[in-house]
């Protein structure tokens, strides 16, 4: 996403702060990030640094907040004090924590809420690999905040010739499309590696969708924000996209691998596997009925082989087709 502001027509000044200094010090040598995308190299205008987050922050206009779900909390807290407006990119429940408030996970607006009040804040979300964006491939976005002024900044941060961004209010349902869809890209790519055909992936992805809103509704989102990018858009990429971190480890799973071994191949984070058991619990919380994120909470928690994840699953009883069932 920097790499993209920082190209952008409208001549964006842009900083990439990265908590590693000596990571920073090789990207701003080599005008490259060698370990997330390599052979893509910066815009001159990209400035590269390290250090203290806040001298880099306090002078901008708009920050972006570019962590894994589980460091959402503490960056928020070290930007708390800022005037200018913040949004993330994380998607994601946090675990739950003792000792914390909310014992079943919070989304990333919930996490700010307890952290930083006094933040304006927004999210970024949608179908969007980080191979594809950097290379200027077109893309859609949702902008999510519940101040207009912050919508209408994130648009014109990023909306540019090769990625639109799309404006939306109802941050809850946003946040919820970027989170469960991890989760069911997991089962997608289990379904895959088993080769149970195009009709079961289909059927997944499907009722993947009834549960995702589900769970949005119960917890205040709109309805219509699911049939959007950051709902449909994103699930069925996340879970037919070779380039997904999810799908694969669904496929090696089927494979037989275990978790820690499928974990351990990626190189990256895979959001799904962190946030099942929590969406899991959010929804139990609520009385929501969620049997494919069941279903692969067992078999992170290794309760279930693959084949018999699938057999619970095509074994509950009929029940009529309706989107909240």
């Amino acid at each position: 996403m920097a790499l993209c502001a920082a190209s952008h027509p409208a001549g964006h000044a842009v900083t990439l702060w990265a908590r590693d200094a000596s990571q920073a010090e090789a990207m701003a040598a080599s005008r490259q990030n060698a370990r997330y995308l390599p052979g893509i190299d910066f815009s001159p205008s990209l400035q590269v640094v390290s250090g203290d987050v806040l001298d880099a922050a306090h002078a901008a206009d708009l920050v972006i907040v570019a962590t894994p779900m589980a460091a959402l909390r503490g960056t928020l807290a070290r930007l708390q004090s800022l005037a200018v407006p913040v949004a993330w990119l994380c998607k994601g429940f946090e675990a739950p924590a003792d000792g914390l408030p909310g014992a079943a996970g919070l989304m990333g607006h919930e996490v700010c809420a307890q952290t930083a009040p006094g933040l304006r804040t927004g999210v970024l979300s949608g179908p969007s690999f980080a191979q594809e964006v950097a290379r200027a491939q077109p893309t859609a976005l949702v902008a999510a905040s519940a101040h207009a002024d912050v919508r209408e900044l994130l648009v014109q941060a990023f909306h540019c010739p090769s990625l639109r961004v799309y404006a939306n209010d109802d941050v809850v349902g946003v946040e919820v499309g970027g989170a469960v869809k991890n989760v069911l890209a997991i089962a997608t790519g289990l379904c895959d590696g088993l080769q149970l055909g195009l009709n079961a992936r289909a059927a997944l992805v499907t009722r993947g969708l009834a549960e995702m809103t589900r769970l949005g509704l119960a917890l205040g989102a709109r309805t219509d924000t699911f049939m959007g990018l950051s709902g449909l858009g994103d699930l069925v990429l996340t879970a037919t996209g070779d380039l997904s971190r999810n799908r694969r480890v669904g496929l090696l799973l089927a494979e037989g691998r275990t978790l820690a071994e499928a974990i351990a191949s990626l190189g990256h984070v895979a959001e799904g596997v962190y946030t099942a058991r929590t969406v899991a619990l959010r929804a139990a919380a609520l009385g929501v009925d969620m049997p494919i994120t069941r279903a692969v909470v067992d078999l992170l928690d290794a309760k279930m082989r693959p084949a018999e994840a699938v057999a619970a699953l095509m074994g509950r009883d009929p029940a009529a087709e309706l989107l909240l069932r």
